[in-house]
């Protein structure tokens, strides 16, 4: 059997967020921000999904995300090092100008969608292969009404749904990035169907017009003057 419903959900805002800054595989936590994006999305989440198992990247970021959601619906969760993040090698904690500036050539052919294999990059065919491999042995545990979520990083869940749905993660770029705690919804298709998953919807979250889900909680006090 497999399970009927896979979410892959992204986890909350970090200081490398707000940044700017290559995160890659760097084990950094939510920043405050972040915290208060985990706990409302995982109200929301829980309002339309109530999982029969939580995995998630062993990385705190994400593992945090998916303890809050966990705990919103009274579930354990697993962690599954399969879904980590790309490892980004060299430039894991730089921003874009500083990436330019040290891998002028290299940075400008990954902005065109191709590898920065030169960096020490993780490929995205191998990023996709992991992914999927955890998700489809996951899934494949579960029973066809069950609800499978899975907590993970941008890069990697746009990756995983490129695959999932029988597309070429090397070259197509169809899917747009997911914000933090905002989920993709698959449901499984027929058994003889092609592809085997079916995207339901895309980067869905708690409401919040955007402005104020980046800024937080505080979006709309005013500075102080001294």
């Amino acid at each position: 059997m497999t399970a009927g419903t896979l979410v892959l959900l992204r986890h909350g805002r970090t200081a490398y967020n707000a940044a700017m800054r290559l995160q890659g595989q760097v084990d950094i936590p939510l920043d405050g921000v972040g915290q208060w994006q985990a706990e409302h999305g995982a109200k929301a989440l829980a309002s339309a999904h109530r999982a029969t198992r939580v995995v998630a990247s062993d990385l705190v970021r994400a593992a945090d995300t998916a303890r809050a959601y966990a705990g919103a619906i009274g579930a354990d969760v697993q962690l599954d090092p399969r879904l980590r993040e790309r490892g980004f090698g060299e430039w894991e904690g730089l921003t874009g100008p500083e990436i330019a500036d040290r891998w002028p050539e290299e940075y400008a052919a990954w902005r065109r969608g191709e590898e920065p294999t030169r960096a020490g990059a993780e490929t995205k065919a191998a990023v996709a292969a992991r992914l999927v491999e955890a998700v489809t042995e996951h899934v494949e545990s579960l029973e066809k009404d069950d609800t499978l979520v899975v907590v993970s990083h941008g890069a990697a869940i746009t990756l995983a749904v490129t695959a999932l749905l029988g597309l070429d993660p090397e070259g197509w770029r169809g899917i747009s990035g997911l914000h933090n705690v905002h989920w993709s919804h698959l449901h499984r298709s027929a058994p003889a169907a092609t592809p085997g998953w079916r995207l339901v919807a895309h980067n869905v979250g708690a409401g919040f017009p955007l402005d104020e889900w980046n800024a937080g909680p505080d979006w709309n006090l005013e500075p102080v003057s001294a």
